[in-house]
């Protein structure tokens, strides 16, 4: 191995990204993908870049939300993510969601035709003492991995409990029953204003679901896991544990639709459900994410309207993630404290969301290849949606209470000069993402890493 050489551990969005990154600049990257060698419980085939718990990358808005404004950042930095997910995009509103399949066949086809790109398939089970690395090996880091890294860091690593939603054969769908809106109409096209598929639910029908729901039988921690859920991604048994009136006012809440098979009543709860591929073919769940066993998972789902003959192309689930105490053990450049020579990035740092992996890989890649080439690179602006989340996770966030978190406002510094308040959010959020663009785009110019 010659320092020359980047070698990059996870074949997913933050692996992917970051070889991507440094190939494009004439860096020779080695990407290490242990599947399909060793399979993972949520991934079901053997390419790069599968999306595993949703097709959705969330808000496009890059003007009053702080995903969308990551979005456009990664644009900026001609990340690959963003440009397969543009290319596979489905209809979703607001949102940015994508044909899975597809998406991840065409980051499997541009990492394996890239020149300075090669994929060695098989797991790598220790930390190298030598060679310049980024590890981007994901909340489903293999166990053996994960025991060196304990080992190396002299700390427990963390964890958390995520779930993942149901996927539909829409062919199995009572059209009788639901039909397809985006919630208040939302969107430039018919297609837009239509990406939604929506299963009402009357007062008793939403009562029974939920009774069913709370009796069904669940998937139980084994004996010593004490992890907690990832708020974002909670199993909706669990929100249903939290009050009868809370799928209602999360996932199931009814408001910005109508019946188009009997408008003038309003539903209590509707369950909507999104495209996952470009066909048509397949619909998942949205927000359904579950820990219910199988048998009871088919029997209590198919007690929505609409979805009383459904047909599962994959049933949900729930597995342990594992993150770092990234504010402990890595530096504002990624890189171990101990190991300064390996880098780590994407969601094992404690970020979280496929947007916010890709990231994070997009700035280890860069931050990887700067080091390489010898070129100063100037710190990552902290009023980017990058550099807040940088911060955060590598210095920013408290080590003692720290969690995997999605990008958000919150994490920006505050704004000088405008108002706060509910009335002023709309100002607020429009002068964070002006700064945060005016900021990406310097550090850009200024990094010269493109021109490299």
């Amino acid at each position: 191995m010659t320092d020359s050489v980047l070698n990059i551990v996870g074949g997913g969005m933050a692996g992917c990204e970051a070889a991507w990154q440094a190939a494009q600049m004439g860096i020779q990257v080695v990407l290490h993908e242990m599947r399909p060698q060793v399979e993972t419980f949520a991934h079901q085939t053997s390419l790069l870049g599968e999306m595993v718990c949703s097709n959705s990358f969330r808000s496009d808005d890059d003007e009053q939300n702080a995903v969308g404004l990551l979005h456009w950042e990664m644009r900026a930095a001609n990340g690959l993510i963003m440009s397969m997910g543009d290319t596979h995009r489905l209809p979703a509103g607001g949102a940015l969601a994508v044909d899975r399949e597809a998406f991840a066949q065409a980051i499997t086809d541009a990492i394996l035709a890239h020149s300075n790109i090669t994929v060695e398939y098989g797991e790598i089970t220790e930390l190298p003492s030598e060679g310049r690395w980024i590890f981007a090996t994901g909340p489903l880091t293999s166990g053996t991995l994960a025991e060196a890294i304990r080992t190396e860091t002299g700390a427990q690593a963390l964890a958390f409990f995520d779930a993942i939603a149901p996927i539909i054969y829409a062919e199995s769908i009572d059209m009788s029953q639901a039909w397809m809106q985006s919630r208040y109409d939302k969107g430039e096209t018919e297609e837009e204003r239509t990406a939604y598929l929506n299963c009402p639910m009357d007062r008793d029908q939403y009562e029974a679901f939920i009774d069913a729901l709370l009796a069904a039988d669940k998937t139980e921690f084994k004996p010593g896991e004490t992890a907690g859920y990832f708020d974002g991604c909670l199993p909706i048994e669990v929100m249903a544990e939290r009050g009868r009136e809370t799928l209602r006012h999360g996932p199931m809440k009814p408001v910005g639709l109508t019946n188009v098979h009997n408008p003038l009543i309003k539903p209590h709860a509707v369950v909507q459900l999104r495209r996952d591929n470009a066909l048509g073919t397949l619909f998942n769940i949205v927000g359904f994410q579950t820990k219910m066993k199988y048998g009871a998972q088919t029997d209590v789902l198919r007690m929505i309207p609409g979805l009383y003959d459904a047909k599962f192309a994959r049933l949900g689930g729930i597995h342990r993630n594992t993150f770092l105490n990234s504010p402990t053990l890595l530096d504002d450049q990624m890189r171990l404290k101990s190991r300064p020579h390996i880098r780590f990035a994407g969601q094992i740092t404690g970020v979280e969301g496929y947007v916010e992996s890709a990231a994070m890989g997009l700035l280890a890649g860069r931050m990887a290849t700067a080091e390489i080439l010898g070129i100063p690179l100037p710190p990552v602006p902290q009023d980017s949606a990058m550099g807040a989340l940088i911060h955060h996770i590598t210095g920013g966030a408290e080590a003692k209470t720290f969690q995997p978190m999605n990008v958000n406002f919150g994490l920006f510094r505050p704004l000088e000069g405008v108002k706060g308040g509910r009335r002023g959010r709309k100002d607020r959020y429009k002068a964070y993402t002006d700064r945060a663009k005016a900021a990406w785009t310097q550090w850009l110019t200024r990094s010269a890493l493109d021109a490299a």
